[in-house]
């Protein structure tokens, strides 16, 4: 038999997740009282990396169900949303949203409903990228430098770099300079 699972999220102490339980009681789905799962987390964090939320993925078997009043209790964004309802699926877990009429979005409704949500947040990935990359673009055209700081002076650089080519072992001048075995190998990789 289907055990049936709720987990209801509110993002702040003040607030409390009671209107998402009795919602969930008031569209006839009975909940065990230790089946509730409740968090009081920001809805930026990723679900799965929510303690609740993992540790109640972590409860739910194959041919549960569980129930949510609103997607965005799910995730922080529709990838979040689609990635955590795909891993509920491929677990065998149906997953009710109440805000979509109470559909499993495994269902064929369901499904055509995740590949809307899949479509939004392609978009979103896609805008990501290109904010991400016109935002690199400007600040190299404003003569930022990008990527991490050189934990070594130019002149310990050149240093490093004529040592390296003498056949000093990376071990020794990490030592002598006092960073990482990888700091030596970038410094010698510059120009």
């Amino acid at each position: 038999m289907s055990r049936v699972f709720a987990y209801c999220r509110v993002s702040t102490a003040e607030q409390t997740t009671d209107n998402q339980v009795r919602e969930i009681a008031s569209a006839g789905f009975l909940v065990e009282t230790s089946r509730v799962i409740s968090e009081t987390i920001s809805g930026s964090i990723a679900a799965m990396e929510r303690k609740g939320f993992a540790r109640l993925v972590d409860r739910l078997e194959s041919g549960d169900v569980l129930i949510v009043t609103k997607l965005d209790r799910l995730g922080r964004n529709a990838m979040d949303v689609r990635a955590t309802v795909e891993k509920l699926t491929r677990e065998g877990v149906r997953v009710h949203c109440l805000a979509l009429g109470g559909v499993d979005l495994t269902s064929a409704a369901g499904k055509m409903t995740m590949g809307i949500i899949g479509a939004v947040a392609e978009f979103e990935r896609d805008l990501l990228i290109e904010r991400t990359q016109a935002g690199l673009l400007r600040a190299k055209a404003q003569g930022k430098v990008l990527g991490r700081p050189s934990s070594l002076s130019p002149e310990q650089l050149a240093t490093v770099r004529a040592r390296r080519a003498e056949g000093v072992s990376l071990g020794m001048l990490a030592k002598q300079y006092g960073v990482s075995r990888a700091a030596i190998q970038r410094a010698a990789k510059r120009d």
